[in-house]
């Protein structure tokens, strides 16, 4: 189901790890679908954004208050290359 899609789409676990990933996703990124499992989400984000977002995972855990899931968004995401 996921290769169906024709967005890049990730599976990531509470951690933030990466536990599955499309064919578009690889093709968008330009990384391999070993490359991306079981590494951070952090992977394909600026570091301005990367160094807060296993924090803001953390805090939607601990208080299931949502601040950002479930929301629409555009940002930007970084291309292996």
């Amino acid at each position: 189901i996921l290769n169906a899609s024709s967005n890049a789409l990730f599976v990531i676990d509470e951690s933030c790890i990466i536990q599955m990933v499309n064919s578009k996703s690889c093709e968008v990124f330009g990384w391999t679908e070993e490359e991306f499992l079981g590494k951070n989400i952090n992977m394909i984000m600026p570091a301005n954004v990367a160094v807060h977002h296993d924090e803001y995972m953390k805090n939607y855990l601990n208080t299931g208050i949502k601040k950002m899931i479930g929301t629409q968004r555009e940002v930007t995401a970084c291309r292996k290359d």
